[in-house]
């Protein structure tokens, strides 16, 4: 399994002013039916006892259900990871290597898995809306109900319209979140966003091709 989906992997939507009580769960199943392209920016930022300071990373992402997506982080170095429908590519510039697997065999039952469309994700997870509100935003919360995911919990905090931010937390406390913004959704994405070639000259590493 990659490292927790470069530590995490996840999700988006965008903006507005506080949900009230209950309309949290209305998003997640909301997002759990939802189709169609979208796109946005997002900050990562990971922060725990190994790091003196919080790391931070920053890209853009694309996806589009069932089974695509693409996460393009630009700061502070180049990675590319693209599921084309039925593999995984994770791409390192800076090592010039590029890992692809399966894409049941790489998400397993990882935050990744909601990005997927997969119908059964939601059964995967015990799911609870928390009762408070935490920066503008109503939280829910779903622990794996497998314990080799790599992660103990995901919080997703929405606001009135759509997720807008992802907090995982891993079985050392480490916690990953990721902020999102410019969020378009329903958009027309270019037919091959969604297909990875291998630069010439990398290293490929799994895969047949």
């Amino acid at each position: 399994m990659l490292p927790l989906f470069r530590r995490c992997l996840l999700v988006c939507l965008w903006f507005s002013p506080l949900a009230s009580a209950g309309e949290a769960m209305d998003r997640l199943n909301a997002f759990f039916a939802a189709s169609g392209g979208m796109r946005a920016d997002f900050v990562q930022t990971v922060q725990g006892s190994a790091f003196a300071q919080p790391e931070r990373s920053s890209g853009s992402l694309m996806m589009l259900r069932p089974g695509r997506f693409r996460w393009d982080y630009r700061e502070p170095y180049a990675q590319q990871i693209v599921a084309d429908g039925e593999r995984l590519w994770v791409y390192d510039a800076d090592l010039e290597q590029v890992v692809v697997k399966p894409m049941d065999e790489a998400l397993g039952d990882t935050p990744a898995l909601l990005l997927s469309g997969d119908a059964t994700a939601p059964q995967r997870f015990v799911i609870h809306e928390l009762p408070e509100p935490r920066d503008g935003l109503r939280w829910v919360q779903l622990l794996p109900r497998q314990k080799d995911t790599g992660f103990e919990e995901l919080r997703l905090g929405f606001d009135a319209r759509s997720l807008r931010r992802m907090e995982l937390v891993d079985g050392f406390g480490q916690l990953t979140r990721l902020d999102f913004s410019n969020v378009q959704e329903n958009v027309t994405l270019p037919a091959d966003a969604f297909r990875f070639v291998p630069p010439k000259g990398v290293d490929v590493i799994g895969g047949d091709s």
